[in-house]
């Protein structure tokens, strides 16, 4: 399928901030160094030449990110290129007026470098802190999505209402921006969401931990599909995609110690562990697991464009209570090596 820009293919970091122990040491970092860790990372994927910095937001033990946006804002002051955004908003715990005015701030303070993804969030700790339901689970996100996009797209006085939020009635909301704010739709495995971002005309953020490529790939075909078919030009459904990455120069100790970190933060925040034969299955250049030595992942990242004709890959390099010299080890292997190489390699 052909590609919905000809624009380069562009890539980036993204962090849920997640807090956990070692777990080779279950030693804690203090909540300041992480955080200092998080805006560290972007200040070195920007001198890296990386296009995009993404932070999560989570509302539960084991995470540093619940004010994902403060920390959005103290990295704006600090970078000068670098795209900034969220991977995601949990906007079904937020109030949508906020995260536009919240939004729209860090836009003014960047120059035009703030990115929305909004999610519904994989895990509930932010229901239960901010007394929401979580019966109400997809309609209170589907509400809150149409009002966040009618406010990016509203200039004038915005009249709504709705079932989960007090009416809006010719309302201005401020500060205005400068521009129209890019939105995406946060997806992981639900079809269904996938379809309502292109019939909505929202960008689509594929997030995916493990699974065959093809898989992805007809989940991003089906949401041009019903871009396309809602009236929407395919220029202007732009996908990222976003998954776990960790590159060592052996292959084998690459997943070794990829899924020690992978399955200690599944256990913490999810309360589960991770599927080790799915993990052990990424080995295969047709998974979306971007996990190996440096040729593997570039072979990996190559088969995916490929599949996905996405606009941007984002990597997740710190997870699973990581200390910061790992988390280097990938990053300097991304940016030397691996990067490098693939672009080389995309078609011209």
């Amino acid at each position: 399928m052909p590609s919905a820009t000809t624009a380069p293919l562009e890539f980036g970091l993204y962090t849920l901030g997640d807090h956990m122990p070692n777990p080779d040491t279950n030693v804690q970092i203090p909540p300041k160094e992480r955080l200092n860790q998080i805006i560290q990372l972007g200040q070195l994927a920007e001198e890296a030449g990386f296009d995009a910095f993404q932070v999560g937001e989570s509302h539960q033990q084991y995470f540093v990110s619940q004010s994902h946006f403060s920390i959005l804002a103290a990295l704006s002051a600090l970078t000068k290129r670098i795209k900034i955004g969220s991977a995601v908003t949990t906007l079904s715990v937020l109030d949508p007026v906020r995260v536009y005015e919240d939004a729209t701030t860090i836009d003014l303070l960047s120059d035009g470098r703030m990115e929305l993804v909004a999610g519904r969030a994989s895990r509930l700790g932010g229901f239960r802190l901010y007394g929401i339901d979580q019966s109400d689970y997809a309609p209170i996100f589907e509400e809150k999505l149409a009002l966040l996009d009618q406010l990016l797209h509203t200039d004038g006085p915005v009249t709504w209402n709705g079932t989960y939020r007090p009416a809006l009635n010719k309302q201005t909301l401020y500060p205005k921006g400068e521009r129209r704010l890019p939105l995406y739709r946060g997806v992981g495995n639900a079809l269904d969401s996938a379809l309502k971002a292109g019939e909505a005309g929202l960008g689509l953020y594929q997030a995916h931990l493990a699974g065959s490529t093809n898989v992805y790939a007809h989940r991003i075909q089906s949401y041009r599909d019903a871009g396309v078919a809602a009236g929407h030009p395919l220029e202007e459904l732009p996908v990222q995609t976003g998954g776990l990455v960790l590159v060592r120069k052996d292959c084998d100790d690459a997943f070794k110690t990829a899924y020690r970190y992978i399955d200690h933060g599944f256990v913490l925040a999810n309360g589960e562990h991770f599927n080790k034969r799915a993990f052990a299955q990424g080995k295969s250049v047709k998974s979306v697991v971007n996990v190996g030595d440096p040729a593997l992942v570039i072979d990996k990242l190559l088969y995916q464009y490929e599949a996905f004709h996405q606009q941007r890959v984002s990597f997740e390099i710190d997870f699973g209570g990581m200390p910061w010299s790992e988390i280097l080890k990938t990053f300097d292997l991304l940016a030397e090596r691996v990067v490098p190489e693939v672009k080389r390699q995309l078609p011209k």
